[in-house]
C-alpha cells in the first residue's frame, strides 16, 4: 500500500535517510538503512546499519528507544528500506518489529533481493502492524542511497562509476600520458573519499603501468578506521610488474588481476604467489568485460569505481555497462592530448547517451559532473 504522506511522514522517512548515509562504506555488501521510532509525534529512538555484522537499523531503532527509557509498543517506525523477514548475520528484524508491539510501519523503498521482496512486509502486515509505502521524492531518494545493492541484487553485478578529470578542451592527459595533476587537490581528496566508500577500485593495464596508483583511500579522516577497497586490474597479457605498488601493497588491499585464457604461464604464477587474485578469462574483449564484472559480482563487490585509462572506459561504455560518471573539468588548457575514452562511439550526436540526471557542482578550482545513466 502506498502511503498518501504528510510533511510529518515525509519528515521522518527524510531523517531515517540521513541516519542511513552514515553507514556508508562500512556495511556493503548490506545497504544502508536508516529508522526512526515516533509516538504522537515525538521521536523517541533512532538507528542506523552502522557495520557489517552489526545491530540492523530497526533493531538498533529499538536498542535507542529502549535506553532513552521508552517503550515502544504502539509506536510508528520509519525505515528506509523494508525490513528484513530473513536470518542473515543478524536477526530478522520484522521478528524485532514483532516483538516490540509496533503499530505501524512506513517504508522508503522495496528490497529487490531474492531473499526478500516483500515478505517482511507481508509478515508485519500478518502480525497486525500497519504497512505503507511512501512515494515522491523521499521513496527515490531512498532507492538512490542503495543503487550498489539493488543493481547487484537484480543482476549479481557491481554497479559501475566512470571517474575522470578532463582540461576545459576535454583530454585526459598530454599526448606523451602526462596526467598529474589536471584536477585540483579538494577534487583528489574527493575520489579518496569515493574510495573509501567503494567496494572495488579498477584501472586498465596501461595506467598501472603510467602512474604506478595504489588505488586505497588515503586523504580522509580518520585514516586507520577507512575501509580499503579491493583493487582490480584489467591486465589481458598479465604484465603488471612485481614490484608496483598495487602488489607491494597487497597487505593493505587485496589486487584481483583478470587476465586473458593464455596469457604467460610464469608472469600469471607469479603475480599469485605474490597474493594477487589473478582470474584467467576466455573468449573476445566483450565477453571478458561481461565475464570480470560477474567475476567481481560474485565475490560481493557491489560497487566498482573504474580510474582509467581510456580503453578500459571506451570498452565499458560502449558494453553500456557503466551506471554514473563522474567527470571533473579542470581550469586548464592542453591544446592536444589523449580524450576520456578510446572505442567505439556513436555515428551521430541524436544517438548519444543521455543521462537520467546531471549536477554540477564546485570541487574547489574544478566542476564536477555528476551524471546517473540508469537507476535500478
Amino acid at each position: 500500500m502506498t502511503l498518501v504522506a504528510t510533511d510529518e511522514d515525509r519528515a521522518h522517512l527524510r531523517r531515517a535517510l540521513e541516519l542511513a548515509d552514515r553507514g556508508r562504506g562500512r556495511v556493503s555488501p548490506n545497504p544502508m538503512v536508516g529508522a526512526v521510532i515516533v509516538r504522537d509525534g515525538e521521536v523517541i529512538g533512532e538507528g542506523f546499519h552502522a557495520e557489517l555484522g552489526g545491530l540492523h537499523a530497526e533493531a538498533a531503532a529499538l536498542a535507542d528507544c529502549r535506553e532513552r527509557g521508552h517503550d515502544p509498543a504502539g509506536a510508528m517506525i520509519y525505515v528506509s528500506l523494508e525490513p528484513c523477514a530473513h536470518q542473515g548475520r543478524q536477526p530478522p528484524c520484522t521478528q524485532a518489529i514483532l516483538a516490540a508491539g509496533l503499530a505501524r510501519a512506513v517504508i522508503g523503498c522495496d528490497d529487490p533481493s531474492e531473499k526478500a521482496s516483500g515478505r517482511g512486509p507481508g509478515m508485519l502486515r500478518d502480525g497486525g502492524v500497519e504497512v505503507e509505502f511512501i512515494d515522491g521524492a523521499e521513496a527515490a531518494a531512498a532507492r538512490r542511497l542503495i543503487q550498489p545493492f539493488r543493481k547487484h541484487a537484480r543482476t549479481g553485478l557491481p554497479l559501475v562509476t566512470l571517474k575522470s578529470a578532463i582540461s576545459l578542451d576535454g583530454f585526459t592527459a598530454t599526448p606523451s600520458g602526462d596526467s598529474r595533476w589536471i584536477s585540483g587537490t579538494e577534487s583528489r581528496a574527493l575520489v579518496h573519499r569515493w574510495r573509501a566508500e567503494a567496494d572495488a577500485v579498477a584501472v586498465g593495464i596501461g595506467t598501472a603501468l603510467a602512474d604506478d596508483p595504489l588505488l586505497t583511500a588515503r586523504d580522509v579522516d580518520n585514516p586507520g578506521s577507512v575501509h580499503q577497497p579491493a583493487r582490480v586490474v584489467f591486465d589481458s597479457a598479465a604484465r603488471l610488474p612485481l614490484d608496483s605498488a598495487l602488489v607491494r601493497s597487497i597487505a593493505d588491499a587485496p589486487l584481483y588481476v583478470f587476465v586473458e585464457a593464455g596469457a604467460d604461464l610464469d608472469r600469471v604464477e607469479a603475480l599469485r604467489a605474490a597474493g594477487a587474485e589473478v582470474i584467467e578469462l576466455a573468449g573476445e574483449r566483450d565477453r571478458r568485460l561481461a565475464d570480470a564484472l560477474a567475476e567481481l559480482g560474485r565475490r560481493e563487490i557491489t560497487s566498482l569505481l573504474v580510474e582509467g585509462g581510456a580503453e578500459l572506459a571506451g570498452s565499458l561504455l560502449a558494453a553500456g555497462a557503466v551506471d554514473q560518471l563522474r567527470v571533473f573539468v579542470a581550469p586548464k588548457v592542453l591544446g592536444a592530448g589523449r580524450p576520456l575514452a578510446v572505442g567505439a562511439g556513436f555515428e551521430r550526436v541524436a544517438e548519444a547517451l543521455v543521462p537520467l540526471a546531471v549536477e554540477w557542482e564546485r570541487s574547489g578550482e574544478d566542476m564536477l559532473a555528476a551524471a546517473r545513466l540508469r537507476e535500478w
